[in-house]
């Protein structure tokens, strides 16, 4: 019985704050409003509207961005959390966190950080002006939006994949060695497969934020490449649309519920199997 008022607030709290505005949502994204006579009607009008090429195109562009954003966080990832997991302890909680202080960092300043490094008369154009060199135009294209992204969501892959690589039993890896596995095949065979949930989650956390993010976009490709993220903010904060912007979101709330959803099931499947 005590157990079951104590269970009260966090009920209390997923009902005001999960779960009614995500009715208030989806309201808005099935629901239309004449702007003339301030009328309401119950329409699939907004997510037919979202099937226009000129959307689908800005989603197009924000997975293409944000899947590889998340390949590159991966690449970069997996080596630096092998690299924690294989350093003394005193070392390693340094380590983290390093990874860790920059998020402590308001994700805006972070971001307008990136714009006085790449800028026309920033840093590094400073550094190859004095050194003589051309100039380069590193701000405001799709390649800098990437570079926000993995630098800002870089350590959702680097702990995940670091957290299992640290519990994983190393009397597993020595068994292998008796074997007479080398390096790559314990990695291949054992490491790697012991580590998938780990990777599974970080390209969940990686992916999930990279393909909804406006920030990112609006600064760092200064509205040149307007993702799905911005399309939102633009019909809430300006255009006034709420309704439009809600069927945007409710579409998006349903791609990342699948992506995780598929996730989970692979991993699943991995968790059942063997490491041979």
């Amino acid at each position: 019985m005590r157990k079951r008022y104590i269970s009260y607030p966090y009920i209390l709290w997923i009902i005001v704050f999960i779960l009614v505005p995500l009715l208030l949502v989806l309201y808005f994204s099935l629901t239309t409003k004449d702007f003339e006579t301030g009328a309401i009607k119950t329409s699939f009008e907004n997510y037919k509207r979202f099937l226009d090429p000129i959307y689908l195109k800005v989603l197009g562009r924000s997975i293409n961005l944000a899947l590889i954003a998340t390949f590159i966080c991966l690449i970069l990832g997996y080596p630096m959390a092998i690299i924690i997991s294989k350093a003394d302890i005193s070392k390693r909680n340094i380590m983290v966190l390093l990874f860790v202080v920059p998020m402590w960092m308001n994700f805006l300043l972070r971001t307008y950080a990136w714009m006085t490094l790449l800028g026309r008369n920033g840093i590094i154009n400073g550094i190859l002006d004095y050194l003589g060199l051309q100039k380069l135009n590193l701000l405001y294209n799709s390649g800098a939006v990437i570079l926000g992204m993995v630098y800002n969501f870089l350590p959702f892959m680097v702990l995940p994949i670091y957290s299992v690589l640290n519990k994983i039993d190393k009397s597993v890896i020595e068994a292998a060695e008796d074997l007479g596995a080398n390096k790559n095949i314990i990695f291949r065979k054992v490491i790697f497969p012991l580590s998938l949930p780990g990777v599974i989650s970080g390209i969940t956390m990686v992916f999930m934020p990279a393909v909804s993010t406006f920030v990112i976009s609006r600064l760092l490709g200064g509205g040149q490449y307007m993702l799905i993220g911005n399309l939102v903010e633009q019909q809430f904060l300006y255009v006034g649309d709420w309704h439009f912007g809600s069927a945007i979101s409710v579409v998006m709330m349903i791609m990342i519920l699948i992506s995780m959803a598929i996730m989970s099931r692979y991993d699943k499947k991995q968790e059942g199997g063997g490491l041979w």
